[in-house]
Parts: structure tokens; C-alpha cells; sequence
């Protein structure tokens, strides 16, 4: 991969690893831990946060598939590429709107014990997934 292009993948890629580690694995489980927040409160801020993260996200990929098109990439390079930005194209079109809609039943009154939903659990797995291919790819392009 030409050295400038490199450059930008590896820090694009690493921006976007660490919005997702900091939201996903930081900000999401320890908002419920704290004094005063019910769960609808919340659902609430985490459905404004992971909308805005999804967004940076997909500006993110964006970003990258066109520097990694551009840039001369090896085989690797080009698949890794691939899975990161399929698994946000899977989360946002397949995952997110099951969880938006339990968001939406428990902030009208359903109590979130009465029916568990597996769309939560499917949305973390993807995000160990595109965590991985993100590290895999940042070490990919910088060691060129």
C-alpha cells in the first residue's frame, strides 16, 4: 500500500477502533451504573450516542473503503477492509432496528423483564467481530 494511503487507513482505522472500544465496551455498560439513571433514562442516551456513533462510523468506512481503493492495498488489506464495513452495514440495517424497537416498547411503559430480546447480544458479538478485523487491519496497513 502506497505509504500516504497507509498512513490515513491506519489512522482512520485506529479513530474508529477507539470510538468503538471507548462507546461499546466503556460509556454503554457503566451509564446504567450510575446514581439516578433508570433504564429508561438510559435507553434514552444510549440510543442518541449509538446513533451519533453509528453515523461516525459509517462516515468512518466510508473514508477508509476509499483511501484502502485508492491506495494500492494487499489482498489482506482489501478483505479486512470488507469485514469491518460489513459488519456496521449488517448492525445498522439488521440489529439496530430490532433493538430500537425493544428501546421503543420499554420507553413506553414494557417492563424489559417481560420479554428478553437476543438483538443486544447479537449487536456485542458483531462488535468483538469488527473490533478484531479493526485491530487486524490497523496492524495490516502500518506494517506494510
Amino acid at each position: 500500500m502506497h505509504a500516504t494511503s497507509a498512513a490515513v487507513a491506519g489512522a482512520v482505522t485506529f479513530l474508529w477502533l477507539g470510538m468503538v472500544l471507548a462507546i461499546s465496551f466503556l460509556e454503554a455498560p457503566l451509564k446504567f451504573r450510575a446514581p439516578g439513571v433508570t433504564i429508561p433514562l438510559g435507553l434514552g442516551i444510549g440510543r442518541l450516542v449509538f446513533r451519533a456513533l453509528n453515523l461516525a462510523e459509517t462516515v468512518l468506512a466510508v473514508v477508509l473503503i476509499a483511501v484502502v481503493a485508492t491506495g494500492g492495498p494487499s489482498t489482506a488489506v482489501v478483505v479486512l477492509t470488507a469485514v469491518a464495513a460489513a459488519v456496521l452495514a449488517v448492525q445498522l440495517t439488521a440489529v439496530r432496528p430490532r433493538l430500537n424497537r425493544r428501546s421503543d416498547a420499554v420507553l413506553a411503559g414494557e417492563d424489559p423483564a417481560l420479554r428478553r430480546s437476543r438483538a443486544h447480544l447479537h449487536y456485542v458479538a458483531l462488535e468483538i467481530v469488527k473490533v478484531l478485523a479493526l485491530i487486524a487491519l490497523g496492524c495490516t496497513v502500518l506494517a506494510r
